[in-house]
């Protein structure tokens, strides 16, 4: 019986600690192939190349598993990996490690997530992975334990249609974390600010900053599943409907 394939892409880049551990465990699962950005493509979200090439060049970076850099977005990579250099769908889609959270409203801006939800419009079983730790030198094992659990489970069980899962992971050891929680997505936005300077030439910039900032106290959402030391697990959709507002919207007089 032939293994599963795989396509393991990120938004970090293809160097990126996260991108080698979630392929160290998916090719425990199947047969991997990665796609992987050329430099980091963090918060692009579903960006797609129109006004430029896209190249594609071999990657050893992961000595015998097939592997390639790719100069567009993460969703590119998956677009590449499809319609391209395999020439066929995969089995399953993985997204990741991402360094930070992509809970809440930040799986907008994720590139990350917006892979697996490319993989999930071409009715692809497809996972994104992102460990709430920004540091370089982040300890992934147990983001990579959680992933392992999960990507066998999408593997072996009925998927649902044309979804992906955002999985987060707290920053603990594996030894503190309680468990799996599947959840819903919190309402927590950023508190936008600009840090507005001044180049040499005197000329204004700004870096953008900002808090992050849940907006309720409930217990069954992604924000407080990590805040209570669980791996939380939400069933993302593409479809943008506002299904409860049609009815309002069918009484304007139109």
């Amino acid at each position: 019986m032939s293994k599963p394939l795989i396509l393991v892409t990120n938004d970090d880049g293809i160097t990126a600690p996260g991108l080698k551990a979630l392929v160290e465990v998916a090719s425990q699962l199947g047969k991997v192939i990665v796609i992987a950005p050329d430099s980091p493509q963090s918060g692009m979200g579903h960006a797609i190349t129109v006004n430029n090439p896209i190249r594609i060049d071999k990657s050893k970076v992961f000595g015998n598993i097939e592997a390639y850099t790719c100069s567009g977005t993460p969703v590119d990579c998956v677009k590449v990996g499809i319609f391209q250099l395999l020439k066929q769908k995969p089995d399953l889609i993985v997204s990741g490690i991402n360094h930070g959270s992509n809970a809440a409203t930040n799986v907008i801006y994720s590139g990350t997530m917006s892979a697996a939800v490319e993989g999930s419009m071409e009715n692809i079983p497809s996972l994104g992975f992102s460990l709430d730790d920004f540091s370089h030198e982040a300890d992934f094992i147990p983001a990579q334990h959680f992933a392992g659990i999960l990507i066998k489970q999408a593997l072996d069980s009925d998927f649902p249609d044309r979804i992906c899962l955002n999985v987060n992971v707290p920053k603990l050891p594996l030894s503190e974390l309680k468990g799996i929680k599947v959840c819903r997505q919190a309402m927590a936005f950023w508190e936008d600010r600009f840090d507005e300077r001044e180049d040499p030439l005197g000329k204004k910039y700004y870096w953008l900053t900002g808090k992050f900032k849940d907006q309720e106290e409930a217990d069954d959402t992604d924000m407080a599943a990590l805040k209570n030391g669980y791996v939380s697990v939400v069933p993302v959709q593409f479809d943008m409907t506002a299904h409860h507002a049609i009815n309002k919207i069918n009484k304007w007089e139109l």
